[in-house]
């Protein structure tokens, strides 16, 4: 038999028992549930596929309805996929599922999940629960379809106000036609502690529209090109009315900034007035998202993008005032050149600290100055680091909180230049002030060859008392490699929630110096500093974990015949006097991590105990001793040792 009669047999023998020019009949679908296999909660964002590449991604329950005709009925294999999460694969390598598919029919596949985090639910955008409707599921929102005729939005930011919780989003698509609204989109919804869903459930967003239905314009500030909105924050006007503001931006093409300014919102007209233009793009200027803090000289309210770098003091004059804004930094004017240069300490050690008009010193800055010389390895501030590979992180953006689980600020961020994905991978740090140190961090969510930029912690989310976190980000195939975007979810913002207490999490914090009346070393976390008010900045000898971790051992001080000394292992049962400082890794650990090194004990010139850890057989400094073996492996300070402390 030859092929092409084959063929016609076999189309006569699969041709449906319909009459002709008339439509199939279509069945139920049949309706594929895929889980979490850690939680049971159902995964959005999973692709299935068939042999012959059909695609079906499952909606925000999980669920992916298949109403394919020539299914139905038929032994039908789906290959399983979705970032950060990860089908067993069988002894071909294939990753998925066979399924007999029939018309009303369920089966429910448990997807281990690689990711830290877990991911809840899309936000925004059209068929939020597609699939569930379709299968005639009850949905958690009030708009599981098209809300606002919204099928795409950019980058997130939050502020409650009035009452509510706002939200604001950038470029918005709508399915009428390729371009949509160009002047920052906004909704509200209800705070979980005022009746509103809790954020595990999802967001009912109420959208402010125009008279179409769709998400309307609400910052068009005058000139050409789309206006973006950062920096949201409230602060109270001349007259004690807290008002909303907001930093802006006008672009054009390609991505280019050529204004900067800060504008207000009007309540009575329902959008943002221009209040400033400030002078050049690259001013210091409202950017990111806003936190408020507290020092000795009041009440400021800082920038984070991630790292909170950029202040203003919490007043909307100074807010509106360009020339009142200031950086963190080592860099001053040189007064004989009018260049900026790196100030030094008379060890010749840079001075970090708030600088009114001085420019910006962020990851990108601070990698140039390195890379000219002007600061070696190790003085810059910003020191990230992959806690599993000791490599260094390039936080892209993201936001800096304080965690009451913790007692500590907690940062989201997404990496650039990241792998597998550019602009996809996101991680959680935390330290003991907004500026630091920030050392080591651990990745959290992955893509396969996808984007997932500007991450946002949502801080009025944090449940049970701060142990669980939820952040979401937009996930978009620009900058991507990927030429395939997922439908109805590319372009839109995807909501994840993080358990501190996921010991993965365990991460090394800084150990500060605290000499004795004898100046004698004494060492301590920030948490057991018992100091008030808290110094302006602290001494780091090293990093260790502040918690117990698999293979880990309990770092003691005790009292010896020398003084205070340290040694690994519990104190003795009733010792109230040898309390447990720290816990760290077996001095004799096989196959140690990256960034660690033995921590010794020494006695300096003046013969004054000093903990310092050490990787080389010799004294770190001429005149000191070496006073035994290593007491355990901690990991070494990438930073600077002075770091900053206010809260």
């Amino acid at each position: 038999m030859n092929t092409a009669a084959a063929l016609l047999i076999c189309l006569a023998t699969f041709q449906p028992d319909v009459p002709p020019g008339e439509a199939i009949p279509e069945s139920k679908p049949f309706a594929v549930e895929v889980v979490d296999a850690e939680t049971g909660r159902g995964v959005p964002l999973v692709e299935l596929r068939t042999v012959h590449n059909l695609r079906f991604t499952t909606d925000s329950a999980g669920v992916a309805a298949i109403a394919a005709p020539e299914l139905m009925g038929t032994e039908t294999y789906f290959h399983i996929s979705s970032h950060g999460y990860e089908y067993p694969a069988d002894g071909f390598g294939y990753r998925g599922k066979r399924l007999k598919v029939e018309p009303g029919g369920t089966a429910r596949l448990e997807l281990p999940r690689v990711n830290i985090a877990e991911r809840l639910y899309r936000v925004t955008g059209a068929g939020i629960y597609a699939d569930s409707v379709r299968l005639g599921r009850p949905t958690p929102i009030v708009e599981p379809l098209l809300n606002g005729l919204v099928v795409g939005q950019d980058s997130v930011f939050t502020v409650p106000y009035r009452g509510k919780l706002w939200w604001f989003w950038g470029d918005t698509s709508r399915p009428s036609y390729p371009l949509g609204n160009f002047h920052m989109s906004a909704a509200t919804s209800e705070l979980p502690s005022a009746g509103g869903l809790d954020p595990s459930v999802g967001i009912n967003l109420d959208y402010f529209v125009d008279d179409n239905g769709f998400s309307r314009p609400m910052a068009e500030m005058p000139g050409p090109g789309p206006t973006w909105l950062s920096g949201f924050v409230v602060l109270a006007d001349a007259s004690g009315r807290d008002r909303l503001y907001a930093g802006y931006a006008k672009i054009r093409p390609p991505l280019d900034t050529y204004e900067r300014g800060l504008c207000v919102y009007n309540d009575e007209a329902g959008r943002f007035d221009r209040v400033a233009v400030f002078p050049g793009i690259d001013t210091l200027h409202p950017d990111g998202h806003a936190t408020r803090s507290l020092d000795a000289n009041g009440e400021w309210i800082t920038f984070a993008s991630p790292y909170p770098i950029v202040r203003v003091a919490a007043d909307s004059e100074a807010l509106a005032d360009p020339t009142r804004y200031e950086a963190f930094t080592c860099l001053e004017v040189d007064p004989s050149s009018g260049d900026p240069r790196v100030e030094r300490d008379d060890q010749g050690l840079p001075v970090y600290r708030w600088r009114a008009g001085a420019a910006k010193l962020g990851p990108k800055e601070q990698a140039d100055l390195i890379q000219a010389g002007t600061l070696a390895e190790g003085e810059g501030l910003l020191n990230l680091r992959d806690i599993e590979t000791g490599a260094p992180i390039l936080a892209h953006a993201g936001t800096v909180h304080w965690n009451e689980h913790r007692r500590r600020w907690v940062m989201i961020t997404v990496q650039a230049l990241g792998s597998p994905s550019f602009l996809g991978e996101v991680w959680y740090a935390e330290a003991d002030s907004p500026l630091g140190p920030w050392a080591f961090a651990r990745k959290v969510v992955t893509h396969n060859d996808y984007s997932f930029y500007n991450p946002m912690h949502h801080p009025e989310f944090d449940a049970d008392g701060g142990r669980r976190i939820f952040f979401e980000g937009t996930y978009a195939n620009t900058f991507s490699g990927t030429t395939t975007p997922t439908p109805r979810y590319d372009y839109n913002q995807i909501m994840y929630r993080l358990d501190l207490d996921d010991p993965r999490l365990n991460l090394p914090v800084a150990i500060y110096r605290i000499p004795d009346h004898q100046g004698n070393d004494r060492l301590r976390p920030v948490t057991g500093l018992n100091m008030e008010p808290r110094p302006a900045e602290g001494t780091v000898a090293f990093f260790a974990l502040d918690r117990p971790a698999e293979g880990t051992v309990p770092i003691v001080e005790v009292l010896g015949p020398s003084g205070v000394e340290l040694q690994a292992g519990s104190s003795p049962e009733g010792d109230r006097h040898s309390p447990t400082i720290f816990h760290a890794l077996p001095a004799d650990s096989d196959d140690p991590p990256p960034g660690t090194a033995p921590l010794f004990s020494f006695r300096d010139e003046n013969g004054r105990r000093v903990f310092a850890a050490s990787s080389s057989e010799q004294p770190l400094r001429d005149g000191w001793e070496r006073l035994g073996g290593p007491i355990c492996l901690v990991w070494t300070r990438p930073g600077p040792e002075r770091q900053p402390l206010f809260p």
